[in-house]
């Protein structure tokens, strides 16, 4: 039977970004492109697509989870205090944060609202909203063709390597890419979590600087 795109989580099908994204196509028309893509639901209350940026012959690519409130808005991914945050453990770690390219896993915004003012908080995307929208982060990576990966937290580990990843276990080693891909991958914490850490957060931003020195010995 044929699968079926489905938006409204209702009924057979399956969440699918592919339909919209076009062949071969380079960075600037995967841009274009991913701004109308209703490949899962999460379209509909999100401000915008949030797409990759930066240098389009990176040696180095960063994978996020998704974006927050704040990229959301501005439609570019790691503006806010997490962004903030990686681009100096990317300078203490020897990466210039100006030669990478910084995506999500998650090209929208996904929350719920709360509290006073029903602030938007946060929700994890589930595995089947990253595997609708894997074919965006494969064509990133076939278009910016980077030497390291890195793996931003849980999620963007899973976006890569699947459901049986876990952070905690594969951090700060050089992994192959998965699916025969060119490059190493190296997966770390998301900067965020160094923002979440109510202890030892010097050491918890430590730990992320580490792995990025792992990512920056594993360039050619």
């Amino acid at each position: 039977m044929r699968k079926t795109t489905s938006t409204d989580g209702a009924g057979p099908g399956t969440y699918d970004a592919s339909p919209y994204v076009p062949a071969d196509a380079d960075l600037a028309a995967l841009r274009r492109a991913a701004a109308g893509c209703e490949g899962c639901p999460l379209y509909r209350d999100a401000t915008q697509t949030v797409f990759g940026s930066g240098d389009a012959t990176a040696r180095v690519l960063l994978v996020g989870e998704q974006p927050g409130d704040q990229e959301d808005r501005r439609g570019e991914p790691f503006v806010g205090p997490a962004g903030r945050l990686l681009a100096r453990a990317l300078d203490e770690a020897g990466i210039d944060p100006d030669e990478t390219y910084v995506t999500n896993a998650v090209k929208h915004f996904k929350f719920t609202r709360t509290g006073p003012g029903k602030r938007r908080i946060h929700k994890p995307p589930t595995l089947r909203e990253l595997t609708a929208c894997k074919p965006w982060l494969l064509g990133e990576l076939r278009e910016v063709a980077p030497e390291v990966v890195v793996a931003l937290g849980a999620t963007a580990g899973k976006a890569l390597r699947g459901s049986s990843f876990r952070v905690t276990r594969e951090r700060g080693v050089p992994l192959p890419m998965p699916d025969g891909g060119d490059g190493v991958l190296v997966a770390t914490i998301h900067p965020s979590a160094v923002l979440r850490a109510d202890e030892d957060r010097d050491a918890v931003y430590e730990g992320l600087v580490a792995d990025l020195r792992v990512a920056a010995g594993a360039l050619a």
